[in-house]
C-alpha cells in the first residue's frame, strides 16, 4: 500500500476532488448510520495531520504521529469539556514516521531508519530526549518505508520494513522485506519474511500476530496472515537476507519462478510457509489494506474477538472473523463500515470504547475526500442483523447470525449462493480473479435457537476465497441484513462426518481460468492497426502517467473522424488503463467500474457501457499498449479516464475532438 510520496504542494493539487462514492455505497452509509456514528475529531487549520500512528496516555490523551515527522497530543479528543479538543505538538523534526506506541512514559515511534524513543523529562509537554532504540540501513529509495512498533506480551518491540521499488519489490537494503523483533535493550533479530508493504498489524485478545498485505508483485490481493517467529508470508525478495546470521527461515529466492501458479499448492510441505489467513478480494471489499485492531469489548457491538481492518484507498473499515482448522487460522472477512473522510490508515480504542480512525490520502486518492482527517466512531447501541460468524465445515458452512433468523426463509437453500475463485500466485503486479466456479448449495438447517443456519455446498476447493452471498433474508422480527456477503478463505476444509463436497472435472473445465481480459468488447481495443490503413494513422498520441493519480497529459486534441493511434505508457508502480467514454460520464463510467463485482479484474474494469468508446486493457507497471481507433465525428469534449476502482475522480483529461478543417 506504501508508495510513493510527494510534496504538500502536490498533494494540494493531487486532491481536489470530489467525492466518488456510487449510490449503493451513498445508501449503504446512510443505513450503517442506524447503528454506529462517525464523528470528527475538530483539526486546528494550522496542524496538518496526515495521521502515520495514534497512540493514547495514561492519562487519555491522545498522541497521533504524522508523515511529516511531528508527534502532537491532543488532550480531550472525546470533546467532553470543549467542541475544540487542545493541540501540542510533543515532538517534531522526525523522517517519516509511521507508527506510535506509549510505554513505560514515552512515546515510541519508527522513522525510515530507526526506532525511537521519544520522551519529556521535565514535564514541560515538549519532547527533550530522543533516543535511538534500533536502527537499519537504507539505500534512498523512495518505498523503503517502516512501521511500528507494535508491544508484545512478552514486552518485545514488533516492526516491519517495507520493500524498495524499482518497477518490482526488492530488497535493497538489508532486512527489507522482513518482520524484525526489538528487545527493550534494542537488539534486533529477524522475526519472520515475505512482506511486501506490510503497513498495518496487531493482535488478537489471546496475543496472536496478525499483520496486513497490500496488492502488488507476488500478491494478488489485500490479506491478513497470522504470524509466528520463522514464518514466511509470500514475497520472496526479501529472502537474499535468508542466508544472513540469525535469519530464521531457508527459503531462497531461486526457489521462485516468475509464475508459479496456486500459492496453496506451491507452499504446501515447505516449513514456515504460511498462506494468508483471510484475503480482502481486491475492489469487492478493499483496494489497500492497513491497520488490524481487536475488538476487546462488548460496548462496540456484538463482535467481540473479531478483527477491524481499515482500508486506505476505500476509506472504511472491514470486519475478520477467524477459526482454527487443522491447526492454522482462516476465517472469512465482511464490511463493516465505511464513508471516512480520508483514506483510512491507522485505528485506536478510546477509553469510552470508542474507535479512534486516523488517516491520510497521501497522494494516492481515496473515496474519502480530504487530504488527512481524525475521526471517532461510537457503538448507538442497537445491534443490527448481521453475518456474525462463517464457519467452515466438511461439508459446507455453519453461518451465524446476530439475532434469530425467519426460520422458514431461512431453511430454503436458494437464499444462499456460493462462488469459488483465487488468485495467480506470479511476479506480475496483482492478478485477476482466476478458476472462478459456482457452487451449488444443496440443504439448510437452522438450528433451535434461529442464530445459526448450517448450509450444505457442493464444490468447495481447498486454497480458494469463497463468496457467500445471502439474498433477501431476514430476522425473527423481521430486518434485513446490514450486509449480505461474506468472503471465507478456505485454507483447509475440516474433517468430518457426511457426505465430503462434490467437485467434478466437467465443473473445472467449465469454470476455466477466467484470466483478466481487456474488457467486455473487443472491437473497443483493437491493438493491432486496421487493415484499411493503408496510410497509417492520421495522428499519433503519447500519454502516460505520473505521480498523484494522473495522465501526463491532461487534454489531447483530434480532428473529427481522425485515424488514431494511442500509447500508452503505464510508467506508475501500480495498475492503470486508460477508457475513453462519452462527454461528461467519467464519472458515471467510473462508478459502473466498482460495481463490476467478480467480473471486475476479469475485465479490466471496463464496464459494458454504451458510453465506453474505446479502452486499453488494465496495465501492469512499467508496461505500455498501443490501440487504435477513429475519432467520433461529432466534436466534443469526450473523457479519458483510469477505471481501475479508486482511482476515476483525480485520473481524468480531455480528448477535444474538432471539427475537421
Amino acid at each position: 500500500m506504501m508508495r510513493k510520496l510527494y510534496s504538500p504542494i502536490c498533494l494540494l493539487l493531487c486532491i481536489a476532488l470530489l467525492p466518488f462514492t456510487t449510490n449503493a455505497q451513498s445508501e449503504m452509509k446512510a443505513r450503517e448510520s442506524k447503528y454506529y456514528t462517525i464523528s470528527d475529531v475538530p483539526i486546528p487549520d494550522s496542524v496538518i495531520l496526515e495521521v502515520g500512528g495514534l497512540a493514547f496516555t495514561p492519562d487519555d490523551k491522545l498522541g497521533v504521529v504524522t508523515r511529516h515527522g511531528e508527534i502532537w497530543v491532543i488532550a480531550d479528543p472525546y470533546q467532553k469539556r470543549s467542541r475544540q479538543p487542545q493541540y501540542t505538538r510533543f515532538a517534531k523534526g522526525m523522517h517519516e514516521t509511521l507508527g506510535l506506541a506509549w510505554h513505560n512514559g514515552s512515546f515510541y515511534t519508527t522513522q525510515r531508519s530507526e526506532l525511537t524513543r521519544v520522551t519529556d523529562t521535565n514535564d514541560d509537554g515538549k519532547a527533550d530526549v530522543f533516543q535511538t532504540i534500533a536502527s537499519w540501513p537504507l539505500s534512498g529509495n523512495y518505498h523503503e518505508y517502516s512501521y511500528g512498533p507494535l508491544f508484545m506480551p512478552d514486552g518485545n518491540m514488533i516492526i516491519t520494513l517495507n520493500l524498495s521499488w524499482i518497477g518490482r519489490g526488492a530488497s535493497l537494503a538489508k532486512w527489507r522485506g522482513w518482520m524484525m523483533q526489538v528487545k527493550p535493550d534494542g537488539s534486533m533479530r529477524p522475526f519472520a519474511a515475505g512482506m511486501r508493504s506490510p503497513a498495518g498489524f496487531g493482535l488478537m485478545e489471546n496475543g496472536d500476530l496478525f499483520f496486513a498485505e497490500n496488492q502488488g508483485d507476488w500478491i494478488g490481493s489485500g490479506r491478513i496472515t497470522h504470524i509466528n517467529y520463522g514464518d514466511f508470508a509470500g514475497h520472496p525478495a526479501g529472502l537474499r537476507w535468508a542466508g544472513e546470521y540469525g535469519s530464521p527461515i531457508r527459503l531462497r529466492p531461486e526457489q521462485f519462478p516468475d509464475s508459479i501458479g496456486l500459492m496453496h499448492d506451491f507452499g504446501r510441505g515447505k516449513p514456515g510457509f504460511k498462506e494468508p489467513s483471510v484475503w480482502f478480494p481486491h475492489t469487492l471489499m478493499g483496494i489497500s489494506t492497513a491497520d488490524i485492531l481487536a475488538i476487546n469489548t462488548d460496548a462496540f457491538g456484538p463482535f467481540r474477538g473479531q478483527l477491524l481492518v481499515g482500508d486506505q484507498g476505500h476509506s472504511k473499515v472491514m470486519r475478520a472473523f477467524l477459526e482454527k482448522v487443522n491447526g492454522q487460522y482462516q476465517g472469512a472477512c465482511f464490511p463493516f463500515l465505511e464513508g471516512f473522510s480520508s483514506g483510512v490508515l491507522r485505528l485506536a480504542w478510546g477509553s469510552d470504547h470508542s474507535l479512534f480512525v486516523g488517516m491520510t490520502s497521501r497522494g494516492w486518492a481515496s473515496t474519502g475526500p480530504r487530504l488527512y482527517g481524525l475521526q471517532r466512531v461510537s457503538f448507538k447501541g442497537n445491534t443490527p442483523f448481521e453475518i456474525k460468524a462463517m464457519r467452515a465445515q466438511s461439508n459446507g458452512f455453519e453461518l451465524e447470525f446476530t439475532m434469530p433468523v425467519n426460520k422458514q426463509q431461512a431453511a430454503n437453500a436458494d437464499l444462499y449462493s456460493i462462488t469459488g475463485f483465487t488468485y495467480s500466485y506470479h511476479s506480475k503486479y496483482g492478478s485477476p480473479i482466476i478458476n472462478q466456479q459456482p457452487c451449488e448449495v444443496v440443504k439448510s438447517e437452522v438450528s433451535e435457537d434461529g442464530r445459526r443456519v448450517r448450509i450444505y455446498v457442493n464444490g468447495l476447493r481447498e486454497g480458494y476465497i469463497h463468496e457467500l452471498n445471502v439474498k433477501g433474508l431476514r430476522s425473527q422480527s423481521g430486518m434485513t441484513l446490514l450486509h449480505n456477503v461474506g468472503y471465507y478463505s478456505l485454507n483447509a476444509i475440516p474433517k468430518g462426518s457426511g457426505p465430503a463436497c462434490a467437485i467434478t472435472p466437467q465443473s473445472l473445465a467449465a469454470a476455466g481460468s477466467n484470466k483478466g481480459g481487456c474488457g467486455s468488447d473487443p472491437e473497443k481495443c483493437v491493438t493491432t492497426q486496421p487493415a484499411s490503413w493503408t496510410k497509417g494513422a492520421d495522428v499519433v498520441i503519447q500519454i502516460g502517467t505520473k505521480p498523484g493519480l494522473k495522465f501526463d497529459i491532461e487534454q489531447i486534441q483530434v480532428p473529427a473522424g481522425s485515424k488514431v493511434k494511442l500509447v500508452f505508457n503505464n510508467n506508475d508502480d501500480m495498475l492503470h488503463n486508460l477508457v475513453i467514454v462519452n462527454p461528461g460520464k467519467g464519472n458515471d463510467v467510473g462508478k459502473l467500474a466498482m460495481d463490476m463485482g467478480l467480473s471486475g479484474s476479469q475485465q479490466a474494469y471496463v464496464p459494458a457501457s454504451k458510453d465506453v468508446l474505446f479502452n486499453t486493457c488494465l496495465l501492469q507497471p512499467e508496461t505500455s499498449q498501443t490501440i487504435y481507433f477513429t475519432a467520433p465525428n461529432t466534436p466534443g469534449d469526450y473523457t479519458y479516464v483510469c477505471t481501475f476502482p479508486g482511482h476515476y475522480a483525480v485520473m481524468k483529461g480531455i480528448l477535444k475532438v474538432v471539427k475537421k478543417v
